[in-house]
């Protein structure tokens, strides 16, 4: 088995909230909380999710612009089980755990793009010493040396070596990143970690430049951790996706896999998100109703339940899912305080007389999208007994029966990863107990 060129392993990176007179810490933001991953030689592997993922923070962790809270970072090293390691239980080439000496020449093998072009450079700092300064800080003094270096990378990405003595303002976005690429290949890295390079670009722009990051990463044989929140960008550059939500990895495997046959209910949102060009094409994309939680204080079970449109009903309860989502939502809003009697009423009586109790419950209804009698006998008399609770002023009491009442094995359970097929694997309770996927003999 080869050596992947970089192995995350349960990589964290907490911000602590402190408070008080004595700055003392009350919690921590959990932006990254646990994620592995390999990126073999020459493959490409796209991390995406959503603004506020943690995709980011990620990948400024795994190249240590930030240091991680916890976990390894094996660059050029077997990370797998099994690796031979140090007798203090650390590996040789874990980042995380690098010196001075160690960090420069990791700096050597990857390097980073960042997602404002205009922002990465330094106004005042020609292209040529910009692109070129990393070889002076690499030891490399003959100045026309680096000249020559920095005039074939300029034309190398499409521009011409006579723009070597521009300033960055001269520039357009696209031309901006160009010379960003530029910059990351001059110390000729292994691993290049592109964060959305592609994102502040217009969409004309981004398909020269997505085409020449392919062009290059054939033409010097790199590997790519790719960061996007575009899923077909992610489809045109990458070989395999790691989908992240709320600083986890709930997704993973080959890139056309992971579009022809989603696992995670999140991964399915995803991609009904991806624009169709077809005017004529219906709209189905996948709307996600519930409360966002917050990496301060993050869901207890699998962290996307209270969003998922596949949220799972308890033993002996078979309703519409779409009943089910919406009582989730009412019992959460209800539990914190946050539907409004009052409001509901002002807002009905805006068209007309005063409304009626029953007027207003079915306005309740009809705001978290929960049929008119929903078809578990039960549930429907704890909603209407909720429903009378609140109308009478006691919502503390309407949110205690329905947290009774309401449960789901998403919120009690956090989900192992199961392994849909080879290299492909998801964590979603819905596939609890599932057997791992059985090798296809066609493989061997």
């Amino acid at each position: 088995m080869t050596e992947p060129l970089l192995s995350v392993r349960d990589l964290k990176k907490h911000y602590p909230i402190r408070k008080g007179l004595f700055n003392r810490k009350v919690g921590a933001a959990r932006a990254v909380d646990g994620i592995s991953f390999d990126i073999e030689e020459g493959e490409t592997l796209g991390l995406v999710g959503e603004s506020g993922c943690g995709k980011s923070t990620a990948a400024s962790s795994v190249i240590h612009l930030e240091k991680p809270t916890a976990g390894e970072v094996i660059f050029n090293g077997n990370g797998r089980e099994g690796a031979t390691r140090d007798p203090d239980g650390t590996h040789p080439n874990d980042v995380t755990e690098f010196d001075d000496d160690e960090m420069m020449e990791f700096r050597r093998g990857a390097q980073m793009i960042f997602q404002d072009p205009s922002s990465s450079f330094d106004p005042r700092v020609s292209v040529g010493n910009a692109v070129g300064e990393l070889l002076k800080i690499h030891g490399m003094s003959d100045r026309h040396r680096r000249r020559a270096i920095v005039e074939d990378l300029l034309e190398r990405v499409g521009l011409s070596a006579n723009d070597l003595d521009r300033y960055p303002h001269e520039f357009s976005g696209g031309q901006k990143q160009r010379i960003a690429l530029a910059r990351a290949l001059v110390l000729n890295p292994d691993l290049i970690i592109a964060d959305e390079p592609v994102s502040a670009l217009d969409v004309s722009i981004q398909a020269e430049i997505l085409s020449l990051i392919n062009d290059l990463q054939d033409e010097f044989g790199l590997s790519l951790l790719f960061i996007s929140h575009d899923m077909s960008v992610i489809r045109q550059v990458c070989d395999r996706v790691a989908v992240m939500y709320l600083g986890e990895i709930v997704e993973i495997g080959p890139v056309e896999e992971i579009f022809t046959d989603p696992q995670h209910p999140y991964t399915e949102a995803l991609l009904s998100s991806i624009p169709t060009p077809d005017p004529r094409a219906s709209v189905g994309g996948i709307e996600l109703k519930g409360t966002v939680p917050s990496p301060t204080n993050p869901p207890s079970g699998c962290r996307f339940h209270t969003r998922c449109h596949k949220v799972i009903q308890p033993d002996g309860l078979d309703i519409d899912q779409d009943d089910w989502r919406g009582l989730l939502n009412f019992r959460d809003k209800v539990g914190i305080d946050q539907v409004d009697v009052e409001q509901v009423r002002e807002n009905i009586a805006g068209s007309g007389a005063e409304p009626t109790d029953s007027e207003v419950r079915a306005e309740i209804r009809r705001e978290f999208d929960i049929s008119e009698t929903v078809s578990d006998p039960d549930l429907e008399r704890t909603l209407s007994e909720a429903l009378d609770l609140l109308i009478e002023g006691d919502s503390e009491q309407a949110g205690t029966i329905l947290s009774d009442a309401i449960t789901t094995p998403c919120a009690e359970r956090e989900p192992e990863q199961t392994v849909h097929a080879p290299g492909h694997e998801s964590a979603c309770l819905r596939h609890e107990g599932r057997a791992a996927a059985e090798p296809n003999p066609a493989d061997d």
